[in-house]
């Protein structure tokens, strides 16, 4: 992502305050959306076109400012503001959130980078590189998985740190969402676990190849909402301090000439107020760079037996880059469905997802624009 420095705040700031030397602050985005078509979009069948309302193809539309400040001897102070917003209707998501994608301060120097605010979790890091068509987009894995569309907390310390290719991640939220859409915002003064979430990843990146780990607990409070399993099925009650969300996580990537080959499997275990579940999400995908073109593809399955809702997804995506910042894109996806409850859907950029009928397929494709900036 190019990136675009605000001098006038930069000058402005040396100016008034002339002891700092070595600040600088940067204006950066991602603006991407697209009209999307997709079969059996109901119980009943028939078919919808429309814009998606999260984001296009590739990617959610975002803009945000970034900052440091040299205070010598190594050490930087930090930020982060990063606003998530619609292209479709220009409203903000993550619940309405001025800065909902990140908001965060912090300390970094050679030790690592110690980070407070909103931020993400290490199960969205330890993906990074292996999940080739991201989890937003058409056929992503938020089709199976919403929680990987927005796996990021409120109220959370964070520390990143990496020494000769090993990076070691860990962070602790107070209170994982404090939003009125979910409705869990931290201890209540007699229950110090309610609404906790903690992660922890380990990470090596070679020169060819990378492979990552990671661990991430949620826990329940008083009037926090259901835990989503199957998008557009009723929850989990998820009431409790004592009930806990964990994903258990394992990502690799392998360069092979120009193409990268990226896998992952994703365990999950709920245990809810009087229900449990447990899904494992397998994905393997490619991408190839020729000239001006990408050609990515990805295949991801789920297995979910408590909700009788098993699926496999399969997408192909290419992109034309105009440039290093702007490019057009088109996505081609097919899922199948299996079980009474499989109403899973290609639409994960949507916060209403045009659901099948039960063990229904469905074919999406789109076409978009993206521009970085």
């Amino acid at each position: 992502m190019r990136k675009t420095k605000i001098a006038a705040l930069a000058a402005c700031a040396m100016t008034s305050v002339p002891v700092f030397a070595q600040n600088s602050v940067t204006l950066y985005g991602l603006v991407d959306t697209g009209v999307e078509y997709i079969t059996h979009a109901t119980p009943t069948g028939g078919t919808v076109v429309r814009m998606p309302v999260i984001g296009g193809g590739d990617a959610a539309s975002r803009w945000g400012i970034k900052g440091s400040e040299d205070l010598g001897n190594g050490l930087k102070a930090i930020f982060t503001l990063e606003s998530g917003f619609s292209m479709s209707n220009g409203s903000l998501q993550q619940g309405g959130r001025l800065f909902g994608r990140q908001a965060y301060t912090g300390l970094a120097g050679p030790w690592g980078q110690l980070s407070f605010g909103r931020q993400y979790s290490m199960t969205t890091w330890g993906m990074y590189d292996s999940n080739i068509l991201g989890s937003g987009g058409m056929g992503g894995l938020a089709s199976f998985d919403p929680y990987l569309l927005a796996a990021r907390f409120d109220s959370d310390v964070v520390y990143l740190g990496t020494f000769a290719g090993l990076t070691v991640g860990a962070s602790y939220s107070f209170g994982r969402d404090s939003s009125p859409a979910g409705n869990c915002p931290g201890q209540s003064g007699n229950d110090f676990l309610a609404c906790r979430a903690v992660s922890a990843m380990l990470k090596y990146d070679a020169n060819a190849w990378g492979i990552a780990t990671t661990y991430d607990e949620q826990r329940g409070g008083a009037g926090a909402a259901p835990v989503t399993v199957v998008p557009g099925l009723p929850g989990i009650a998820f009431t409790k301090s004592s009930d806990t969300d964990r994903r258990y996580q394992v990502a690799a990537k392998l360069f092979v000439g120009p193409v990268q080959l990226g896998a992952g499997w994703l365990h999950r275990r709920i245990q809810g107020d009087v229900k449990s579940a447990t899904t494992d999400l397998e994905y393997l995908g490619a991408t190839y760079p020729y000239q001006a073109w990408t050609f990515e593809a990805q295949i991801s399955r789920i297995d979910n037996t408590a909700f009788d809702a098993d699926g496999t997804l399969g997408t192909v995506r290419v992109n034309y880059n105009f440039s290093k910042r702007t490019a057009v894109y088109s996505v081609l996806s097919y899922l199948k469905n299996n079980g009474k409850g499989g109403i899973y859907s290609v639409s994960a950029a949507s916060t209403v997802p045009a659901a099948p009928a039960p063990g229904g397929n469905q074919f999406g494709a789109e076409i978009g624009i993206r521009h970085m900036f």
